[in-house]
């Protein structure tokens, strides 16, 4: 079990703050070309973005991984 540190630049941050966030900033469609998912690409939404991102730990990596590198600039 992985306890977060107030170091960890993600802590206290929900995944759907982090979709809303880059979706606000880079809209859907540099969201599917950046991270070339269905739930970004066709009839994309909050909430399907949020069940496929939970189950997929590759692609949520991808997206936290950009927010993280978004946050820093």
């Amino acid at each position: 079990m992985t306890i977060s540190h107030p170091r960890d630049p993600l802590h206290g941050i929900t995944l759907e703050t982090i979709i809303k966030e880059l979706v606000e900033r880079h809209g859907w469609a540099e969201m599917g070309r950046r991270v070339p998912i269905r739930c970004f690409l066709h009839n994309p939404s909050v909430k399907s973005s949020l069940t496929f991102l939970r189950k997929t730990p590759w692609a949520r990596e991808r997206v936290e991984g950009w927010y993280i590198a978004y946050k820093d600039v």
